[in-house]
């Protein structure tokens, strides 16, 4: 059988070696081939598993640096023996495909394992999930597991004892522990420390237990040993991970429960990168307010591979959720301790452009099980809650040409998953898609650009067309009252240069406004058309509703890159108010009674350069804004900049004027006029902030500062009363949640997550 050509026992006999093993590495590795205190182990071996054939062999032939000695001499034919012998023994199960009834296997696995364990997207998260099992163990440990769940005991992650087996202290190993109430609660000790444990109960909720009485270990596995059963050995060995593309229905599709807790979170949860799905980042939490901000001190910080986190903290039942490029995490909202991390390669960033290549990673998005997450290449993910363990991935451009990323947290609506793609100032026709949450099959795409004959492409004359740009590079909000789906469109390409894309250019530096449920258009307005100096819309859409000039009206705020405050009604994207929020603005004398703005025409690039204001960073950018409704104020940092604008080449360089350097401001705006009520002159470098604000009802505005502290303000004056130094170049934006009943208010600062709460 093929199966007899890799199953070896898990102790070599003498006889089963080759000659040529035996006179040269016995001596180190053992005559079983198991390890001495000369050589390591040669059998079930992680790292020679992930080693080919002819890598193996040119170990053997040249040593390793500092400690095994290279065996040049050996005839070809006993380095090639050596080499398949040694692959042969640390073969994957997937590799060796041991003979079995799949259908049967598959059956039994089913009726046993899926009521505890997860696979390809579907079963229960009471256990490691086993997606990949088949790659990851071979044979022999497959069975050795299935047999006695106990028989790797020891250190846990170590070589005699890797994640997926029992071990002290791993996450799935079975504690009681008694709580100071006398309480006694039963379950997976999926992370804990000294004076703190994250319990899993068998019901698959996670508690945060501080300072119990006992912890008591469990010294077996929860996990019930399994007769010998070669149909299921081999079934589990055709687990080779997660492939690209939808997967099957699970049983148990997304409730309107689930649904409803992320349309309106319950207050302390922050489910989403805005909170809400109205992207207004004002809080209803007023424990932490005006008269004891001063208190504020540092509960706990988490720090994360990557100096530059972009990241919003999600906050649901507990668990605080964190990403950086190409990772998610997720931590014990009240201490820090991280439960679990997600982390796969990043991409060849030559094979990328733009933020995505550099490491930008801006948050995801929960619904239900599930933790939805846009990847450097493009990717949308979607992983446990409880595990992290994948259980979808597709691949949004689909084969498209260009080089697509994805920066911006994805955003949820109904059962879908609506994300959008990054690159817009490199060749590419930009686009957002939508994805059934419970499976990653595709509901819809909506194009930003169009194609040749389409509706709208009469808006492009040239040959710029077909790769014009229009990325959707941040996270849209949503209205389920108006059933709507908003969503802010990037710039066109080429950005300074406009030759070859006369027109206005639909739909670059718009918002448009979209039925969640096909992608098709209900209206769309353009902030500014034909653009000429890369000021993407891809700043938040704030949805509020309030009487706005005397009328009770449905709201859209944007603070544009393009240096104007608008105010439109969402319903019909009618245009209400257009003001300047910069004074440094030169592009533009004004806005038309339908908001299209009077461009300056000496403004625009030359190929030796014109000064224009604003900067190509814009009056502002992506990070956050809100508005607060006891206040009636409009929050947003502000930046007074101009640039050099070319049409090619450098396309935009700094402008320094001695007398007028460049200022970050936090401004506070009346949405009834536009006009700035107060604000707060940031003193630092403006490029080393890109954090945004936090309103609260507690009368607060939480932000970074230009000079490295996070601050509070209060919203109706401007005034500091709190602040904290991290001396952190900002380019995260706060939230607030609550846990225990204790508000926090947390933001990511370099590479940490910093978290705040009052003094007791």
């Amino acid at each position: 059988m093929l199966r007899a050509a890799f199953l070896l026992t898990l102790s070599l006999s003498a006889q089963t070696l080759p000659t040529a093993y035996k006179q040269y590495c016995a001596a180190c590795h053992g005559d079983s081939a198991t390890g001495t205190d000369r050589g390591p182990n040669l059998i079930d071996t992680r790292s020679l598993r992930a080693s080919s054939e002819a890598k193996i062999r040119t170990i053997i032939e040249k040593g390793t640096s500092g400690g095994m000695p290279g065996f040049g001499n050996l005839k070809a034919e006993n380095l090639d023996l050596l080499a398949k012998t040694i692959r042969s023994w640390n073969a994957s199960a997937f590799d060796a495909k041991p003979a079995g009834d799949l259908a049967a296997g598959k059956q039994v696995f089913e009726q046993k394992c899926l009521g505890c364990h997860m696979a390809q997207g579907r079963g229960s998260s009471n256990g490691p999930d086993l997606s990949s099992i088949g790659r990851e163990l071979t044979i022999r440990e497959i069975e050795a597991q299935l047999k006695d769940p106990n028989s790797r005991r020891g250190k846990r992650n170590s070589a005699s004892c890797p994640s997926w087996a029992f071990c002290p202290d791993n996450p799935w190993a079975v504690v009681k522990a008694t709580l100071r109430d006398g309480k006694s609660l039963r379950g997976f000790a999926r992370s804990r420390g000294r004076h703190d444990l994250q319990l899993q109960t068998f019901d698959g909720k996670l508690h945060l237990i501080n300072n119990p009485i006992s912890v008591e270990e469990e010294t077996k596995s929860f996990m019930p040993s399994f007769p010998s059963d070669p149909n299921l050995v081999a079934y589990l060995s055709t687990l080779g991970g997660i492939a690209n593309g939808k997967i099957a229905s699970p049983k148990t599709p997304t409730s309107a429960k689930e649904i409803q807790q992320i349309q309106q979170p319950a207050s302390g949860e922050w489910p989403g990168y805005h909170g809400a799905p109205s992207a207004n980042r004002h809080s209803p939490l007023t424990q932490i307010n005006t008269a004891n901000a001063t208190k504020l001190k540092l509960a706990w910080s988490y720090s994360l591979p990557h100096m530059g986190l972009q990241t919003t903290p999600l906050v649901a039942d507990g668990i605080m959720y964190v990403t950086a490029p190409n990772q998610v995490c997720a931590l014990a909202s009240d201490t820090g301790r991280e439960i679990w991390c997600y982390t796969r390669n990043r991409a060849d960033a030559t094979k990328i452009s733009g933020d995505a290549a550099k490491g930008a990673q801006r948050g995801a998005a929960l619904l239900g099980s599930k933790i939805f997450f846009s990847t450097d290449d493009a990717h949308l993910i979607a992983l446990n809650r409880l595990t992290g363990a994948l259980m979808w991935q597709v691949f949004m451009p689909e084969g498209l040409p260009g080089a697509y990323g994805a920066t911006a947290a994805p955003l949820v609506v109904g059962d879908l998953v609506v994300a959008g793609i990054g690159g817009g100032d490199a060749p590419l026709r930009g686009f957002l898609a939508a994805y059934k949450a419970d499976t990653g099959e595709e509901a819809w795409r909506f194009w930003t650009i169009p194609k040749r004959g389409e509706p709208k492409s009469e808006t492009w004359v040239g040959n710029a067309l077909e790769v014009g740009g229009g990325a959707t590079w941040l996270t849209g909000s949503y209205d389920p009252a108006l059933d709507t789906l908003y969503w802010p469109v990037g710039n066109p390409y080429p950005d300074t240069d406009g030759t070859e894309r006369k027109g206005d250019n639909l739909y670059t530096d718009s918002v448009v406004a979209l039925n969640p449920k096909t992608g098709q258009i209900k209206w769309h307005f353009q902030f500014t058309p034909h653009d000429l100096w890369d000021w993407d819309a891809t700043e938040p859409l704030v949805l509020v509703d309030e009487v706005f000039q005397g009328k009770p009206r449905k709201l859209l705020l944007q603070a544009n890159r393009n240096g104007f405050f608008y105010v439109l009604d969402r319903t019909s994207g009618e245009y209400l108010l257009g003001t300047p929020f910069v004074k440094r603005l030169t592009w533009a004398t004004g806005l038309d009674p339908k908001g299209r703005p009077i461009v300056n025409e000496k403004a625009k690039p030359t190929m030796g350069g014109t000064v224009t204001c604003p900067a190509v960073r814009g009056a502002t950018n992506w990070y956050s804004t809100a508005y607060n409704p006891q206040s009636k104020l409009f929050y947003v940092m502000a930046v007074e900049d101009c640039n050099l604008y070319r049409q090619a080449g450098s396309w935009f360089v700094p402008y320094n004027d001695p007398a007028n350097p460049p200022q970050k401001i936090l401004r506070a705006l009346d949405i009834q006029t536009g006009k700035i009520v107060w604000e707060q002159v940031q003193i630092g470098a403006p490029e080393s902030n890109y954090t945004g604000v936090l309103s609260t009802a507690g009368g607060l505005i939480f932000y970074g500062e230009s000079g490295g502290s996070f601050a509070a303000a209060d919203a109706k004056s401007g005034k500091t009363l709190w602040h904290f130094n991290t001396s952190a170049v900002w380019k995260a934006s706060p939230m607030t949640y609550t846990v225990h009943g204790k508000q926090h208010v947390a933001i990511a600062a370099g590479g940490n997550i910093l978290s705040f709460t009052l003094n007791d």
